[in-house]
């Protein structure tokens, strides 16, 4: 077979992403080559075919909610004596653009004979991680309609638990747009209005009156650096989320900002659990199970522990050791994780972690949006009245003088 120049991302022993492009026979063939050299082989393109297999980020979110419903078809079918390929015909009619046509795809691979995860990992770029490890697990242990039952549960609970927080965040959101929205029309539009007014009338303003002026001034006077400030963090959101050394710096600073750094380590922690514990379910190896996980997982800090993790079990350290070693992940998860070691319920033991991770995480959210929902009505109240007072103040001023 002739080789073919593949553009590479891998990861090496400390966790970092490396790129690079080398000539292989196949990505496979490309994998064990990485390997060998220490490095894990993240994703794999061909020049010719690497736009076409990179959707666009806008779509993300609809291609998740149809691999659900693949996961689910699937779950359904295949337990009914529905033949791989012709289940997966069915499923190919509840997909629709890129993801459908992915699955016709896959169909027609698996009906030359190839492997389902085979096939799945040639459009890798449509499919999470998650997938082709329970894909790959199922097909070893010979429950595959077991291994999509599991994606469908996973993927089902990833999405109540967005939206969730997502609902908690909306209120709190809208109050915070609305507030800057209605302090920035009063500084920059209604205060200037009465600047004339208030100076040409020769009288004595109050100090806080003329505090409020003088910084609705200077902010009308040094306007394009507010632009500019606001323009730097646009940038550095957008870099912050394309680049690694960006994601890096992201991952870093929530993990030490007070309060938020905890909950961020909750919810690493109970993601990290929730993957390793579903791949096990599925009967993927230790190893291969942490592999995995680490393909899905985003957050950099996260990703660069759990290759320090998945070092230290091929070392042979026991799984619990090796997270108690790390100081990302809360002490609780190496406890439970060694009383399932110890059971033999490893797997059980997981996602019990991940269960109470998630529901303290998400109580602590909840608290904090109904501590900041009065704390915002407070903030932008006490602004408006200030305001509101200020200006008052300095017009009954005005008219007190006027009758002297």
């Amino acid at each position: 077979m002739a080789a073919t120049v593949f553009h590479f991302r891998a990861l090496d022993g400390s966790g970092r992403r490396l790129k690079g492009v080398e000539a292989a026979a196949s990505p496979e063939a490309l994998a064990d080559a990485l390997q060998a050299r220490g490095l894990l082989l993240l994703d794999a393109e061909a020049p010719d075919d690497a736009s076409a297999r990179r959707p666009p980020a806008s779509h993300r979110r609809a291609r998740q909610a149809e691999v659900l419903e693949l996961a689910r078809a699937l779950a359904a079918l295949l337990p009914a004596g529905v033949p791989l390929a012709r289940a997966l015909d069915v499923a190919a009619g509840l997909a629709t653009g890129t993801v459908a046509l992915a699955i016709t795809t896959v169909r027609e691979r698996v009906e030359r004979g190839e492997a389902l995860a085979s096939a799945l990992a040639e459009s890798a770029a449509l499919f999470p991680p998650l997938s082709l490890g329970l894909v790959r697990a199922g097909e070893r242990s010979g429950d595959l309609a077991g291994a999509f039952r599991r994606l469908a549960a996973q993927l089902e609970q990833e999405e109540a638990l967005r939206g969730k927080l997502v609902s908690a965040a909306v209120y709190p959101l809208v109050l915070a747009v609305a507030g800057g929205l209605a302090v920035v029309i009063l500084l920059f539009f209604v205060l200037p209005r009465f600047v004339e007014l208030l100076e040409g009338s020769g009288a004595a303003l109050p100090r806080s009156t003329a505090a409020l002026l003088a910084l609705s001034g200077g902010l009308q006077s040094h306007w394009p650096l507010l632009l500019a400030l606001a323009a730097a963090g646009v940038l550095s959101l957008a870099w912050a989320r394309t680049t690694e050394e960006g994601a890096r710096a992201r991952a870093t600073l929530l993990l030490r900002l007070p309060g938020v750094g905890t909950l961020r380590r909750q919810a690493l922690a109970a993601r990290f659990a929730r993957l390793v514990g579903v791949l096990l379910g599925g009967g993927a190896p230790l190893l291969g199970a942490l592999d995995d996980t680490i393909e899905c997982l985003a957050d950099a800090a996260a990703r660069e522990e759990a290759v320090r993790i998945r070092t230290r079990v091929r070392e042979g350290a026991a799984l619990h050791a090796a997270i108690a070693e790390g100081s990302l992940f809360p002490p609780l998860m190496a406890q439970l994780v060694a009383v399932g070691e110890a059971s033999g319920r490893l797997q059980e033991f997981l996602l019990k972690t991940a269960e109470i991770l998630e529901e303290r995480t998400q109580r602590a959210v909840e608290r904090l949006v109904a501590l900041a929902e009065p704390a915002m009505i407070v903030v932008f109240g006490g602004i408006v009245g200030f305001v509101a007072l200020s200006v008052l103040q300095a017009i009954y001023g005005i008219n007190a003088g006027s009758f002297r």
